[in-house]
C-alpha cells in the first residue's frame, strides 16, 4: 500500500482521514503548547489506536479485533514505524 493509500483511510475519529487526523494533532500540540495532553490531546485516552485501526482493517499491519471490547491486539511497533514513516511524507 503507497503512502498516499494509507493517507487516505478514514479513521473512527470523527471519520477523519490519517493524514487530516494527523494534521489536527500537530495543530493542537502547536496550539496548545505547554498545556498539550499527550496522553488525552483530543480527550481520549487510547487516541494512538484511532491510527492503528484503519491500518488493521487495511491489512497494513497486523492485529485483530474482538466483537464485545472493539480491539485485541495489535502489532504496535510496525504500527509507530508506518505512522513516522507518514508522518515524514507529510
Amino acid at each position: 500500500m503507497t503512502n498516499e493509500e494509507m493517507f487516505n483511510l478514514v479513521t473512527p475519529y470523527e471519520s477523519l482521514t490519517i493524514r487530516q487526523y494527523l494534521k489536527r494533532l500537530l495543530f493542537t500540540l502547536w496550539s496548545e503548547g505547554e498545556g498539550f495532553s499527550g496522553k488525552r490531546p483530543f480527550g481520549d485516552s487510547g487516541w494512538e489506536y484511532d491510527l492503528r485501526i484503519p491500518l488493521i482493517q487495511a491489512g497494513v499491519i497486523k492485529g485483530d479485533f474482538s466483537d464485545k471490547y472493539g480491539l485485541n491486539e495489535c502489532d504496535s511497533v510496525a504500527g509507530d514505524k508506518i505512522i513516522f514513516a507518514l508522518i515524514e511524507a507529510l
